[in-house]
């Protein structure tokens, strides 16, 4: 086996952690990560001597996965369909599990309610230790924006595994949309409210 296949190896657990955040779904996952992989091997055919160009190879694996990702993400707004009865009565029929089974629960559902940006750099920086250098490439975004991105999802877990609701969440409404002055005419009424009492 040639050196650059076991680098590839050594970063398939990190990439199947990565796809089962993002999916939800262990088989969805490994499809997720074999189709990346797929795509990684025929560009490296494809390219032939300039693949050995690759400075950084788990980000270029996760630029793939994650662009892989957005792909599958498209398809699925153009299909809907339905899940049978019978699977959430199977996935619902399971006995609780323990006390920290139930914290990772609640953390990975809170993953899940995170906007898709802001879950995708929680988890390349805080779960799988990326740089903000090359998370940010993955992502192709500026390195501000993996920062903003990251405190905000970071924030938005924090209050969730608090127990606040999501409701309770800062909206983030663009200045000077309607709905940021809506936002700011209720925040000002609530304090005239409380000045009143």
């Amino acid at each position: 086996m040639a050196k650059a296949d076991e680098t590839v190896l050594e970063h398939i657990p990190a990439l199947r952690r990565y796809a089962r955040s993002l999916t939800g779904d262990a088989v969805e996952a490994d499809d997720l990560v074999q189709e990346s992989l797929s795509r990684a091997l025929a560009r490296r055919q494809k390219q032939g001597a300039k693949a050995n160009e690759i400075r950084n190879l788990r980000a270029y694996l996760f630029t793939i996965l994650h662009n892989a990702h957005v792909d599958r993400l498209g398809e699925r707004r153009r299909w809907t369909y339905s899940i049978p009865a019978e699977v959430l009565e199977n996935r619902l029929a399971q006995p609780a599990p323990q006390y920290g089974q139930l914290e990772l629960n609640d953390l990975a559902a809170a993953l899940q309610r995170l906007p898709e940006e802001q879950r995708q750099a929680v988890l390349l920086v805080g779960y799988e230790g990326m740089a903000y250098k090359d998370a940010a490439q993955v992502l192709e975004v500026p390195i501000g924006t993996v920062m903003s991105r990251l405190s905000r999802g970071r924030e938005a877990l924090r209050r969730m595994m608090a127990g606040a609701p999501l409701a309770n969440l800062r909206p983030v409404a663009g200045r000077g949309t309607r709905q940021g002055a809506e936002t700011k005419a209720a925040a000002a009424r609530q304090g005239n409210l409380r000045k009143a009492r």
